[in-house]
């Protein structure tokens, strides 16, 4: 890829799992009522048929990695365990109660933090608590992050007794040196010994995250860590671009000098290298940093157009409505957004006295819902069209103007009814996204919210 064209469109901007993006929200946010009147409308409509989606965030690690920019709480006391999952089921509960009707999970994902930080019994009683008012749908698929060092093979059993069938293991690099540097130290054992378990068991989606413009990170790295993930054989790959947002997270990705990070063009160089041997090792390129082999559903919904992308990132299923439990969790109704509080103490407090723990929010208006499934189109398929008036709004020439040099450099295809990404220009599908991004372009920032696009 061209260095001149990295430098000029390398600039920071959002990774696009929701529209609109979190610091884009209506400042006035939204209230307890409004938001449950959402999900009510969203249950309705979609439970009897696609079912719904449900994110646990469990929050506890017991160390801090220095790339991570999740919520979590950094603890060693498992004691800590008991009282949270007490208030996830009473809050799912206070979900159930007001839905009126048994839910049926067809997506169920369990995020961190470290969620195999708590015990395989805990787990259990939580998917217990879940399914005691809750039903699976018949194409359901479960789904959790499991820590290398940690996940045991009764964390698996009871996982996949519980109906679950993919999981994902944070690797990030296998060079001991950038290990130290974000404190990730995790030996190429253990995410062996947890691929095998898993396949051994019957898990039928093992996934392994890679992360690229890491500290000390060469290219040699990106290349030994790729060539060690393939003899594991996961059946996707996510190979992320470190995100250096220090002005969000403050000291836990300040563990390093900024010198010790790649530069820009290293970075990139490090991205197209990789990607190149992933497909040479057979795994295809999936919406934006994912790879799947071809028997992986995540490669079939691209096929057949199906691919989702929601705050759990990249699905081979769509659900209109995503509950989210637990601290810091966000929820999505299709028609608005709400985030619940970021402290685990808040949380635990209101849920213990029946309170619906929101933090914030966003109902999203008429304009926004449009904007939304053109930035969903191309983020999944990489194209989107306005042929059909519903699609069409107000500023659409204004959004295509803004997109004037990005097709002088070939990285965009317009006509008089659609637009396509080729192949070539996905690593610019961020700055894509933001010509049609309205709330961006009303409200520049006037500091840095986002991490580099490219």
């Amino acid at each position: 890829m061209e260095t001149q064209l990295i430098r000029k469109y390398n600039i920071p901007g959002p990774r696009y799992t929701s529209y609109p993006t979190v610091p884009f929200w209506n400042s006035e946010g939204i209230s307890k009522e409004n938001w449950l009147q959402s999900a009510k409308i969203s249950f309705d409509e979609s439970n009897d048929s696609e079912g719904v989606s449900v994110y646990i965030h469990l929050p506890f690690c017991e160390s801090l990695c220095t790339f991570c920019a999740c919520h979590k709480h950094i603890t060693k006391r498992h004691d800590v365990e008991d009282d949270y999952i007490d208030s996830v089921i009473k809050e799912w509960q206070l979900y159930v109660s007001h839905f009126g009707k048994t839910p049926q999970i067809r997506e169920l994902h369990l995020g961190g933090g470290t969620p195999t930080f708590f015990s395989a019994n805990n787990l259990q009683r939580l998917m217990d608590g879940i399914f005691e008012s809750a039903t699976k749908h018949p194409q359901h698929e479960f789904s959790f992050e499991g820590h290398p060092n940690n996940t045991t093979r009764e964390h698996l059993q009871t996982l996949y007794d519980a109906g679950f069938r993919r999981v994902s293991y944070g690797v990030q690099d296998y060079n001991t040196k950038v290990q130290k540097a974000i404190h990730r130290l995790q030996p190429r054992e253990n995410v062996a010994n947890v691929t095998k378990w898993a396949r051994e068991i019957g898990y039928t989606s093992i996934s392994h995250d890679l992360v690229f413009g890491l500290p000390f990170q060469s290219l040699e790295d990106v290349l030994f860590t790729i060539e060690k993930t393939n003899e594991l054989r996961p059946d996707r790959i996510a190979f992320y671009s470190y995100a250096h947002v220090p002005w969000v997270k403050g000291v836990g990705q300040r563990g390093f000098q900024e010198k010790d990070l790649p530069s820009n063009e290293t970075k990139r160089a490090l991205y197209e290298t990789g990607k190149q041997l992933l497909e040479d090792c057979g795994y295809i390129e999936i919406g934006m940093d994912h790879f799947a082999l071809r028997t992986d559903s995540l490669y079939k919904a691209t096929v057949h157009k199906t691919l989702h992308r929601n705050f759990m990132g990249y699905s081979a299923n769509k659900t209109q409505l995503m509950v989210g439990l637990g601290m810091s969790s966000i929820a999505d109704s299709w028609y608005a957004f709400a985030q619940n509080v970021k402290t685990v103490k808040e949380y635990q407090s209101l849920v213990g006295e029946g309170k619906f723990p929101l933090l914030r929010g966003h109902e999203l208006s008429s304009e926004d819902l449009v904007i939304r499934k053109h930035i969903l189109n191309i983020m999944c398929h990489f194209e989107t069209s306005w042929e059909d008036d519903a699609l069409q709004f107000p500023e659409l020439p204004a959004s295509l103007t803004r997109l004037e040099e990005l097709e002088k450099d070939g990285l965009v295809h317009i006509s008089d009814t659609d637009l396509k990404v080729p192949e070539v220009a996905r690593p610019f599908v961020r700055n894509i996204c933001m010509a049609f991004d309205l709330r961006l372009q009303k409200n520049k920032p006037t500091t840095q919210l986002f991490s580099s696009v490219v």
